[in-house]
């Protein structure tokens, strides 16, 4: 995290201190120290004492602010429903590293960030932050280490607070994608700012632009989305064209393009189910899938429908379907046999009939 986003989270974080305690109190005048002789015992437990109350007092009227660290059960702590990680996607493998550092370390050295909940029998916190340190806690728990407790810091929250602090303090996670970051920013710009993007903006001092950028990635539709090997596959660069290109087709109603792009996500769907274990259609073949699905190859090449071979190549193109026929382009270097073309082709041929541009 950078100095300036470590700054905004302090500075978030002690504005939630300050809403959850009182106004400080004038601080009084020190009293000059006197060196005096050893007092009895009974009389050190009674300034012990007097000092313990002083203390607690300060911390009562906000001289002193006060951060409640707890250790946990992770089983009695629920994610916020607002976390942007996609939690279904952690797993032993990319928490490893995680796992590894809280073993060598004894422990959970770095808190999360967890607020109250009220009228839920099964849990007494939620994580607004660390929903990865939830994981490896809860993984090791599970995993020959019973006695693991989740460590974490208490703060009075409303939901837009908890909002900014959890944006801010999964900003620089390389392993939350933007999309789970656009599907967030899309719930709160609703939820937390009256559909105001420029507000939203100015509240997570972020570019109205790029905000912008983010939320239509994040408007990607679901048939859009299965095309992908994974949800963290989808990043702003590669995708934001393909996002546009969807909203302007579904803007203007239309029934012809946006019925072959569904189709053709859907083979590509297929493909990736098929390559669960293994290599899959990077995220821009997908997205150069989708977007030429209308659109041309090359300046004398022009094709509706592009279908992939199970390299996820391009194997057969569906360059034009007219009263004249139905015209087809097998792609050279698509590593496709026979079989598998004979099969792209029927589903071609399925597509157009399903716009009522087949042959029949």
């Amino acid at each position: 995290m950078s100095k300036r986003q470590s700054d905004y989270l302090s500075a978030l974080l002690n504005d939630a201190l300050s809403e959850s305690t009182p106004a400080p109190a004038a601080p009084a005048r020190p009293s000059p120290v006197v060196p005096a002789a050893p007092a009895p015992a009974s009389v050190r437990s009674a300034t012990t004492l007097l000092a313990r109350e002083s203390a607690l007092a300060r911390v009562a009227n906000g001289e002193v602010k006060q951060v409640t660290q707890l250790l946990l059960d992770p089983a009695r702590v629920r994610i916020w429903s607002g976390n942007p990680r996609h939690q279904e996607s952690l797993t032993e493998a990319n928490c490893r590293e995680l796992i590894d550092a809280i073993l060598a370390e004894g422990g959970q050295k770095v808190p999360a960030i967890v607020r109250r909940v009220d009228n839920d029998p099964e849990c007494d916190y939620e994580v607004i932050a660390g929903s990865r340190r939830h994981w490896a806690i809860s993984w090791l728990r599970a995993n020959n280490y019973p006695d693991m407790m989740f460590l974490a810091q208490v703060y009075a929250l409303d939901d837009e607070s908890a909002f900014r602090i959890s944006d801010i303090e999964n900003r620089a996670r390389k392993d939350v994608s933007d999309f789970e970051r656009a599907r967030t920013y899309l719930a709160a710009l609703d939820q937390h700012y009256g559909g105001k993007q420029v507000r939203m903006a100015e509240r997570l001092r972020l570019s109205k632009g790029w905000l912008s950028k983010m939320l239509s990635v994040g408007a990607l539709p679901d048939w859009a989305v299965a095309a992908f090997a994974s949800p963290a596959d989808i990043q702003l660069a590669t995708c934001y064209p393909l996002a546009q290109r969807i909203q302007s087709l579904e803007a203007a109603n239309d029934t012809e393009l946006l019925p072959l792009m569904k189709y053709a996500a859907e083979e590509l769907a297929k493909l990736q189910a098929n390559f669960r274990d293994g290599p899959s259609v990077p995220a821009a073949e997908v997205v150069r899938q989708l977007m030429t699905v209308d659109a041309p190859a090359a300046a004398e090449d022009r094709s509706l429908l592009t279908l992939p071979a199970p390299s996820g190549r391009p194997a057969l193109s569906v360059m034009s379907s007219n009263r004249n026929g139905v015209s087809l382009r097998l792609h050279a270097g698509s590593g496709a046999s026979a079989r598998e073309l004979t099969e792209l082709f029927r589903k071609a041929l399925e597509a157009l009939d399903k716009q009522g541009k087949g042959l029949r």
